[in-house]
């Protein structure tokens, strides 16, 4: 690579870094419906067709701040478990780390949460780009069940009959290697958990529930019993560890 082209890949970077960074102060401060490129242009003091180089829509610049957004949550998902092999912790313990730190995430970044998980941005449709970025957590998820399936620390839960086909189905489009009543609770489990969030971050609990920690830790432990996480059967495993605890787990 020539010095010339690397200092031009190095400015398109950054600039592309400075927009979305703008971007998102707009989102904060106004809403995703109301994002402008030339709003975006006008506060970093760049002509609208500059910026056109770069975006060359909302809808672009929309994209790129959602396939950034489920990106990071996903990242920190994925951390958390990292740090908790399955080889020395028990499963429901890795379960909970990465709703912790999912929920922690979407805490420390709102606007960004509300980007992804909000109500939908009128005119706007994700293409399928997004759609890999946004299955990151819920992989991450399916993951610990699958450790556990395989160190037989799985107990399958019960399933309706009439829903069998639906179960299979999924089964065969996520996670073929888990038994399908696992993975209809898994899907089950993934969509209340960001319910579960989502009521906290847009201030659904204000008023209600005042312990906020424990009663997360209470819920999503809970998901992952309805999921059939006993944990416990690695040997010298550590096992859960109670709200009350200060290691972060």
């Amino acid at each position: 690579m020539s010095t010339t082209r690397g200092a031009r890949e190095r400015a398109r970077t950054e600039v592309t870094a400075a927009i979305k960074e703008e971007a998102r102060r707009q989102l904060a401060a106004e809403g995703a419906a109301k994002l402008s490129l030339r709003a975006v242009a006008r506060d970093l003091g760049m002509v609208s067709s500059a910026l056109y180089r770069y975006f060359p829509s909302r809808d672009d610049l929309l994209t790129a701040l959602i396939v950034d957004a489920y990106d990071a949550v996903g990242a920190a998902a994925e951390t958390a478990l990292a740090g908790r092999p399955a080889r020395t912790v028990a499963h429901p313990t890795r379960w909970m780390a990465v709703c912790r730190a999912v929920r922690a995430w979407a805490l420390a970044h709102p606007h960004e949460y509300a980007l992804i998980y909000g109500s939908p941005v009128p005119g706007y449709t994700a293409p399928t780009t997004t759609v890999g970025p946004a299955s990151r957590v819920g992989r991450t998820l399916i993951s610990v069940a699958r450790d556990a399936h395989r160190d037989n620390g799985l107990a399958v839960p019960p399933l309706a009959a009439a829903l069998r086909p639906e179960a299979e189905r999924l089964a065969a489009d996520v996670a073929p290697d888990l038994p399908p009543p696992v993975v209809a609770a898994l899907v089950a489990a993934w969509s209340q958990l960001f319910g579960l969030i989502s009521f906290e971050v847009f201030g659904q609990f204000n008023r209600i529930v005042e312990d906020r920690d424990r009663f997360f830790d209470h819920s999503a432990l809970t998901l992952a019993h309805t999921v059939g996480l006993i944990g416990g059967q690695t040997p010298g495993a550590v096992p859960f560890a109670a709200p009350d605890s200060n290691d972060g787990s």
